[in-house]
């Protein structure tokens, strides 16, 4: 019934005496007009904002988890603020580097990194690799045999945490495809390996426990787990990597950057670690920092039942909510402020019934066919998760700041559907 939460909407978002909704000093229904929808609007000012943060609270150890968003000019951006960038595929390594990234400021995570993207990261320099498994050492080791230099490593540990998040995205459990148990002495295992190997120099033990993690006492708990393993090593860096999580709709909690430093860096200090603290917050830098704008292009009344409102997107720009069961909030940017007393299921046009954006949204009384509906903090994992499913071309991204828009990814076309075609 009440309005759009203000906490929800991008750091500069105004709205005037009407209820109309700008971000950057840009008019969002504007912005659909010109830009067409679905259309993914990230506010740069906001970007910077958290970037500047996690510096500010980790220093050297602040790391741009490139997955949750990634393009040319958000790694430009992450790094001209003084992130370093965990990439976790060749294709996110290439188009760091493309975006001007030295390789010594990228990180490589990944549990089947192939020869060739290892072979990829040691020609480029990268600062460091993580690495997941005795498959991965041996290739390393090869590559170096070769005439490649040496890398500086971090092995990923799984402490055998089990955060409180959605079970897909848990990864610090001891069943866990990610790192060596440490419950089983494989972590141990690797450490000696990977100290005792001319191929390598390893500074540090990585761990993540999951992502979109709200309990600041689950990495509290990391922390106290790990510290009789990392305290004996001596070793120089720690990263605890991300999973910070972030409101997505009224009423859930949302740590912020600082209060996740301040837990981390005592729990550290209580456990006597004095390795250089190290974390990748991917989705706490970007998801707030952007919505997505589509358009209302079908209002079905199934009477006793619900209402459909059927927009011009989809699974194919933001599949959390099929993944995962993500919530989301709805609201039209012409009338930010107003009441939502509609409930309504927003969909998409995908051939799917499980084709939902939010299950049970709350809308104001006048929504209409042709609308500019909006979708709050989608800055994470829906750009970089999307997909061409029925054949949709991918919206496009735009930076808006001081007024203006530019576009950092242009709309997919109907011809670049065929381009990889034989």
């Amino acid at each position: 019934m009440t309005p759009l939460p203000r906490h929800l909407l991008p750091l500069t978002a105004e709205v005037d005496a009407a209820g109309r909704l700008a971000v950057g000093g840009c008019d969002v229904v504007k912005l659909a007009a010109e830009y067409g929808t679905p259309l993914f609007v990230y506010d740069e000012a906001h970007l910077r904002s958290r970037c500047r943060e996690a510096v500010e609270a980790f220093g050297a150890g602040a790391t741009y988890a490139a997955k949750a968003f990634l393009c040319r000019a958000m790694a430009a951006l992450a790094h001209e603020e003084g992130m370093a960038i965990d990439v976790a595929s060749g294709g996110e390594l290439h188009v760091a580097l493309a975006a001007g990234v030295p390789g010594e400021r990228l990180v490589l995570h990944g549990n089947n990194k192939s020869e060739d993207e290892v072979a990829q990261a040691l020609a480029a320099g990268v600062g460091r690799i993580v690495v997941d498994s005795h498959d991965e050492l041996d290739r390393i080791e090869s590559l170096v045999a070769a005439g490649a230099a040496p890398p500086h490593v971090l092995v990923r540990v799984t402490p055998g945490v089990e955060a409180h998040t959605h079970v897909y995205v848990m990864t610090g459990q001891a069943d866990s495809k990610f790192g060596f148990g440490l419950a089983s002495g494989e972590a141990a295992a690797a450490v000696a390996r990977m100290a005792s190997s001319p191929a390598m120099e390893l500074v540090g033990i990585h761990a993540h426990i999951g992502s979109n993690v709200f309990a600041l006492s689950s990495f509290a708990q990391a922390v106290d787990v790990l510290a009789d393993f990392v305290v004996p090593l001596g070793l120089p860096e720690l990263s605890l990597g991300g999973g910070l999580g972030v409101a997505y709709v009224e009423g859930e909690p949302s740590p912020s950057i600082a209060e996740w430093a301040g837990v981390l860096t005592k729990a550290c200090a209580d456990a006597g670690i004095t390795a250089r603290l190290a974390v990748e917050p991917g989705r706490a830098i970007a998801a707030a920092a952007a919505l997505t704008l589509y358009t209302v292009g079908t209002v079905k009344e199934l009477p006793g039942i619900r209402t459909y409102v059927s927009v011009d997107g989809g699974m194919s720009d933001n599949p959390r909510p099929v993944l995962y069961g993500s919530g989301y909030e709805a609201f039209l940017p012409r009338a930010t402020t107003a009441e939502r007393p509609r409930p309504v299921r927003v969909v998409g046009k995908h051939c799917e019934s499980g084709d939902v954006i939010v299950d049970d949204a709350r809308v104001p009384a006048d929504l209409a066919v042709g609308d500019i509906l909006a979708t709050p903090v989608t800055g994470a994992y829906g750009h970089s998760m999307a997909s061409n499913y029925n054949r949709v071309p991918r919206p496009p991204v735009i930076f808006v700041a001081g007024g203006a828009a530019r576009v950092v990814v242009r709309r997919e076309t109907l011809d670049d559907l065929l381009r990889l075609d034989t």
